[in-house]
Parts: structure tokens; C-alpha cells; sequence
């Protein structure tokens, strides 16, 4: 057959990369994704699809200072976590916790999803993370959270009646119920968690109701979905949120992970949003088998077009995916100071400060090479790849020399230097597969660091073990960000350039 009318193939995971903890919904033959961002700004990356597999990022949810605030105080891997998205009454609603000092249950709406979404309602009454919004046939709204726990909410005004009552929280005894989505599906009230962690353990389970506030009876399948214990590519499968697709069918949406190397695997690119079908049997549903080769699905696919590898920063704003840590104040961060050109005028000297200017996007491919053009005439800066303030790598540049630095935890370390002709130069990471000798010891991949010379001649600096920008290394929720960061003084990037190199 020949290529232009060979049905198209769906593959996992359908939103690479950093993007856990999704929520989706449906509107008419429209789809909406919101996932978790935790410290970085703008919050909320919201998607787009008509097909479930092809995704869009159409904004951010929370993109003003207004509606996030994350202060420099609070610890990497905390802000925002675990949103719900839905459309009721003519509106999107999304509700989300902001977990730091002084923060909370927030509800954002909008009657466009790509924006602009309203200033935040509090509620202080909803406790604990991962709020979910459902509501019944007189059009009561309930709010179930982490926990177990459920209480009646008016998502107008942030108010709660009465006080939260324990629901249902999957086996006796398991690790962290969490992640409670509710349901009204043909007779029942379906109450969806993930427990056992978000690491290894987690899984899915489900129990059902007559009313949305149970009691609930649980299924005698639980957990509906979890690889622990296995070899599956996917791991730590969780967080799960239930849609049906075009053609009618049930389908999950959770989060997973791709870990690699050797004892004890490590996974990279942070938990990404993975798709599997859905049947029902005797009132229960029963989740496929996770493939990452979907293959051809029962509809249309709507591929979108292909994402530009090359960002001249010729707009007045940034595109979607640029992300930042903790805020984004435009005298630190502007297109507009010098044409075609990102300007980054620094605020603390390195990477391990917590208000660091760096405007960075997720790494979602498992091998990828990141580009820049930098000037440093006016000061210091670079490239990075960035885990947390204690976990990352970077090639920087001044005006005369570039220098590859690593921090690991405690250690940081300048592990080579070279001096470079004054002037513009290009900046390159390049993230490969481990050595073919591989074993017990071997790493998730290679992170090679340097720069280009005149004739397009890349020279690695240094080549580092990605192990130690990994979770099981670094803990936290996060994963990976490559971007542009300025260190003293003013620093200029005229175009940045991300590629696969998966095939």
C-alpha cells in the first residue's frame, strides 16, 4: 500500500515527556488535557486533540502572576500538583492545589480553554492535593481529594457544606490513595484512585456507588491496572482519568514512566501521559493491554502539524512550552530588548539558586540534541540540563571562555574549560544511549555537553552518566528541562533548536 494511504499508527506515550498527572475532557469532538507542573511558570500546560493521540499544547492555565505565585522559599517539586479539568454548564472548570506555604485549593474558569482563565476562587475548606469536581443530577457539586475524602462544594464562590467525609481508599492498608476521580456512568457513581506511591507500586482501582457519597463497593478486580513487579517498559502506571473516545469506546489516560539502564533503572524525562483501552464487564471496566506501538485505532487520526525544531524568538511572547522556574518577571525575561533575539538578564549567580532566570521545555524524547546560539558579551550564561537546584548539568559561556559544570546533590564541580574566540557561539547538549557494554551498572544514557566551532564542528567538553539527573537520584516529581539560563549580567540567545534522535 502505498505510504499517503496507509492508516496512520498511534503511539505511547501520547504526551512525552514531563507531563504527569493528566486529566482530560470532552467537548462535543473535542478533547482537553491539563497536567501538573509543580515549580515551574506558567502552570498547568493545557492540550488539545480530536484523536486522543495527537496533541497540541494550547496555553498554560495558570500564566499570570495573579493566579501563581511560587515563592523562592519553596522547595523544588512543590507548587502545583495534580489538576481536574472538566466542562460543566458551558464552562471549563479546573481545580488544583497550590502546595506551598500559604496555598491551598484553587478554581480557575473559562469559556475558551485556551484562555484567558479567571483570577483564582479559593476553597480552604477542601483539604489535602489532588482535588476532583463532579457533579450530580440536581446540580450539586462535590469535591472528592486525596485521602479518601469528600465534601459538597459551590465552585463559584470556593464555599463547603459540612465537613469532608471518608470515602473509600482502594486495599487496606495501601500506600497513598490519592488522584480520586468521580464518575456518573449508566447506573452507577464510579470512584477511580491510584495507591500504592507514585513510584514502583502504583496502581489503579475503582470502586462504585449509587450515590456519588457511597457507601462504595469495590471492584473484585483491583487493581484495574499496575506493572509492578514486572519488566514492562511502562512503569509506575497511576493517576488515571477515564474518556470515551470518538467511536464511543472507553479509553484511560494515567501517567508512566520509561526507565532504563541497569539495577535500579532510572527514568529520566519525569512521568509521562500514557493511553490504554477500556472495556466493561459485568459493571466493572477492564483496561487493555499498554503497548507502546498503539497501532491503528477504530477512528481518523488527526496528526498535528509537525513542531518547528527552531525557535528564532521572533514573537512578542513566548510559545507555550517555554517554561520557567518559579516566575517569569519580564525584566528578567524579554523578546523585546533586542529583536529576534530571547535577552535573559540574570538574578542569583548559578543554577542552584531558586529564583535562577532560566527558560527551558521538557526533554521528551530519550535521546535529543539541544542547540543555541548564545552571546555572553554582557555577562554569563549558558545551557542546561536542568533537574532541580542540586541536580544538572550546563555548558556556560563568557565572552572568552566556555566551561562545562556539574552539580551533583552536594558536589559541584567545573569538569572542563577551554577558551573560545570573543563573539557569538553555539551551545550543544546532546543525550545518546548508554555504551553498548551494558550491565548492572550501566546508566539510563550519556549527556554530552560543548560547543561548535566555526564550521559547525561539535566539541564535546565532556560527556556525563545521566543517572544523576534521574528521580530515583534526585527524588522529586519532576523531569527534565533543557533550556537558557543567565548567570551574571545580560545574555542574549538568538534562536534555540530541539531534535529527536529516537529514529
Amino acid at each position: 500500500m502505498p505510504a499517503e494511504n496507509r492508516p496512520a499508527r498511534a503511539t505511547n506515550p501520547v504526551i512525552p515527556g514531563f507531563h504527569p498527572d493528566p486529566s482530560i475532557c470532552r467537548v462535543g469532538d473535542d478533547y482537553y488535557l491539563a497536567c501538573s507542573s509543580f515549580e515551574y511558570f506558567p502552570g498547568v500546560p493545557l492540550f488539545h486533540s480530536r484523536d486522543l493521540v495527537h496533541w497540541t499544547q494550547i496555553g498554560n492555565v495558570l500564566d499570570r502572576p495573579e493566579q501563581l505565585t511560587l515563592p523562592s522559599s519553596m522547595h523544588s517539586s512543590g507548587g502545583i500538583y495534580a489538576p481536574t479539568l472538566r466542562y460543566h454548564d458551558g464552562r471549563f472548570w479546573l481545580i488544583v492545589t497550590n502546595c506551598h506555604e500559604g496555598g491551598g485549593n484553587l478554581i480557575v474558569t473559562a469559556t475558551d480553554p485556551a484562555g484567558p482563565w479567571s483570577d483564582p476562587v479559593w476553597a480552604p475548606g477542601v483539604p489535602h492535593i489532588d482535588p476532583d469536581l463532579a457533579w450530580d443530577e440536581d446540580g450539586t457539586c462535590w469535591c472528592t481529594v486525596a485521602g479518601i475524602s469528600q465534601v459538597r462544594l459551590d465552585p463559584t464562590t470556593g464555599e463547603t457544606y459540612g465537613t469532608p467525609q471518608p470515602l473509600w481508599s482502594g486495599a487496606p492498608g495501601a500506600l497513598a490513595p490519592e488522584a480520586p476521580h468521580l464518575y456518573r456512568i449508566g447506573d452507577y457513581w464510579y470512584l477511580l484512585i491510584a495507591e500504592g506511591g507514585t513510584e514502583r507500586g502504583h496502581a489503579v482501582s475503582i470502586a462504585r456507588a449509587s450515590t456519588p457519597d457511597g457507601p462504595f463497593e469495590p471492584c473484585p478486580a483491583n487493581p484495574i491496572l499496575t506493572h509492578r513487579g514486572t519488566h514492562h517498559p511502562v512503569q509506575n502506571t497511576g493517576h488515571a482519568d477515564l474518556v470515551q473516545g470518538p467511536d464511543g469506546s472507553w479509553w484511560m489516560f494515567f501517567l508512566g514512566v520509561r526507565a532504563r539502564g541497569g539495577t535500579p533503572f532510572w527514568h529520566v524525562l519525569g512521568r509521562e501521559t500514557f493511553l490504554a483501552p477500556v472495556t466493561w464487564e459485568d459493571g466493572w471496566p477492564v483496561v487493555g493491554e499498554v503497548t507502546l506501538d498503539l497501532g491503528t485505532l477504530p477512528w481518523p487520526l488527526s496528526p498535528a502539524p509537525a513542531e518547528e525544531r527552531r525557535d528564532d524568538f521572533d514573537g512578542a511572547e513566548l510559545r507555550p512550552y517555554w517554561i520557567s522556574v518559579r516566575d517569569r518577571p519580564a525584566e528578567h525575561h524579554t523578546t523585546k530588548e533586542r529583536s529576534g533575539w530571547l535577552t535573559l538578564r540574570a538574578r542569583g549567580n548559578s543554577l542552584d539558586e531558586p529564583d535562577v532566570v532560566f527558560t527551558g521545555r521538557r526533554q521528551q524524547h530519550l535521546n535529543c540534541r539541544a542547540r543555541t546560539l548564545i552571546d555572553p558579551s554582557e555577562g554569563r550564561g549558558g545551557l542546561a540540563v536542568r533537574l532541580d537546584e542540586r541536580h544538572h548539568y550546563a555548558v556556560e559561556a563568557t565572552g572568552t571562555h566556555v566551561q562545562v559544570v556539574a552539580r551533583i546533590g552536594d558536589l559541584r564541580s567545573v569538569v572542563a574549560e577551554q577558551q573560545v574566540p570573543a563573539g557569538p557561539l553555539v551551545l550543544g547538549v546532546t543525550v545518546t544511549d548508554p555504551p553498548s557494554d551494558r550491565g548492572p551498572f550501566t546508566g539510563p544514557d550519556v549527556v554530552s555537553l560543548g560547543f561548535e566551532g566555526p564550521d559547525g564542528t561539535f566539541t564535546a567538553l565532556a560527556s556525563l552518566d545521566g543517572r544523576y539527573l534521574s528521580t530515583e537520584v534526585a527524588g522529586g516529581f519532576t523531569g527534565r528541562i533543557l533550556g537558557m539560563y543567565a548567570a551574571q549580567g545580560t545574555v542574549h540567545f538568538d534562536w534555540f533548536e530541539y531534535e529527536p534522535l529516537d529514529g
